[in-house]
């Protein structure tokens, strides 16, 4: 084997990152280490921690070749050359930043374990998603000891979305490698970039120094969080002058300036990412003086919150102004479709307004209910749960649609309607339905970002 390689940190991104690394190189050994034992042993199992599409075949066919999971950190960094720090970096809940900054203790924690065990030198790789300068701070501690080991500190962000996370790694648009312009940086980032180069091309993979490494990746959330934003505002006008959100955005995004991506109207942004970069993004604006910079990108958030709270008031209205006692069946609680990660889903959030209502809420998803069940645990049985949908649209006064799965498009609307209490009521948050085969079956529909389908009108 050539040089080994170690990842700390077995979550959503270091346990894909390696498995594809491994089934593309072949050649080197590849370690994943974490401290909680439950998820190493699922990645040794047959069921994995996560929900990717595709991620299973990927690390049964590598895993005990040149692929490991073990809870040894302190081995793994002993034996490893070349090292991906992975560790989680959520937004700070107390003290000074508390609601944006991130919270670096993880970090910093692995790197004084990266210090205290490595005698030999190595390659340190920012995976995590981290504030601008943070290398520098790793840097830092990494030579604070009076060990003569040199670590090169590197970031190489990740750009994954989940539910596409093996196309992301297999067929990236770009890999970012941010280095030190020295000669031990610059010969790190080679390696690096030679480690890539096994199945990227050369022209998909971009040097820069660290500090734009680090923002870029920011920016790049920021950027398309903000487009989420932008078109779920348009959607409110939309359904106030009667015009067709969909209609917009397919005009708006043949503009070859601004392209069709990221131009779908829904209950707003989640998952681990935009919203903790977006704060974090503001913070560092702050902190740098950026007061006017800082609000634009508060704003964007500010907008997702209220695309969700303006969603259930629309519920409310619909509902004759009162959803009191009336049974509500979410489908869907996932943040996005083909993953089972509920991280920052607005259903969370819609749920909790619902509830606040004293509605009788009823969550369905076909691969979200035991996380959503933790995001909700503090509600009691004023929430109930309920794998199948159908048994969840039993007596419900409306069906509302978080999350744009597959299954609830192939779903049988005849056998749900006659389930439900009239008049029935269905709610596409993902904008994902046939709403006028929905309308002649006698649903009222109400789509977000256009005019509502209503038989009570008639």
């Amino acid at each position: 084997m050539k040089r080994n390689i170690l990842c700390i940190g077995a979550g959503y991104v270091g346990g894909p990152t390696m498995a594809i690394l491994a089934q593309q190189c072949p050649d080197r050994r590849i370690t994943v280490v974490d401290n909680n034992a439950a998820r190493i042993a699922a990645w040794n199992s047959d069921t994995m921690p996560i929900y990717e599409p595709g991620l299973e075949e990927v690390v049964k066919s590598c895993r005990g070749r040149n692929l490991f999971f073990s809870t040894d950190v302190a081995r793994g960094i002993a034996e490893s050359d070349i090292i991906f720090v992975s560790v989680n970096t959520p937004t700070k809940t107390f003290g000074q930043g508390a609601g944006c900054a991130a919270d670096l203790q993880y970090w910093e924690k692995t790197a004084r374990l990266i210090l205290q065990h490595a005698t030999t030198d190595k390659i340190v790789v920012e995976k995590s998603t981290l504030p601008v300068r943070t290398a520098h701070a790793m840097s830092r501690i990494l030579h604070s000891g009076a060990s003569a080991v040199h670590f090169e500190v590197l970031s190489n962000p990740e750009f994954l979305a989940e539910g596409t996370a093996i196309a992301d790694l297999t067929r990236p648009d770009r890999v970012l490698i941010g280095g030190a312009d020295t000669p031990q940086g610059r010969a790190a980032v080679a390696e690096l970039v030679a480690l890539y180069g096994a199945w990227v091309p050369p022209e998909r993979i971009l040097t820069t120094n660290v500090w734009s490494s680090e923002l870029s990746k920011l920016a790049a959330n920021a950027m398309l969080a903000q487009r989420v934003s932008s078109i779920n505002a348009l959607s409110a006008l939309c359904e106030a002058t009667e015009a067709n959100i969909s209609e917009v955005a397919r005009a708006i995004g043949m503009d070859s300036r601004i392209g069709p991506k990221f131009l779908k109207a829904g209950v707003g942004f989640g998952g681990s990412c935009f919203h903790k970069d977006i704060l974090n993004l503001v913070y560092l604006c702050d902190s740098y003086g950026l007061t006017e910079v800082a609000n634009y990108w508060r704003q964007v958030v500010i907008l997702n919150d209220y695309q969700q709270s303006r969603f259930v008031g629309a519920m409310i209205r619909a509902m004759f102004n009162t959803i009191a006692d009336k049974r509500i069946a979410l489908l869907g609680f996932a943040f996005k479709a083909d993953t089972g990660d509920t991280r920052e889903s607005p259903a969370i959030r819609i749920t909790r307004l619902l509830v606040e209502e004293h509605a009788r809420v009823v969550v369905s998803d076909p691969r979200a209910l035991d996380n959503a069940r933790k995001d909700l645990a503090d509600l009691g049985d004023r929430v109930l749960f309920e794998p199948d949908p159908y048994a969840a649209a039993v007596d419900a006064d409306a069906l509302v649609f978080l999350t744009d799965w597959r299954e609830y498009q192939a779903l049988d609307f005849t056998r749900l309607l006659p389930r439900m209490r009239r008049p029935a009521f269905l709610f596409d948050g993902r904008r994902f339905l046939d709403h006028d085969a929905l309308f002649r079956l006698g649903f009222n529909v109400h789509p977000i970002g256009s005019p509502p389908l209503s038989h009570l009108d008639n």
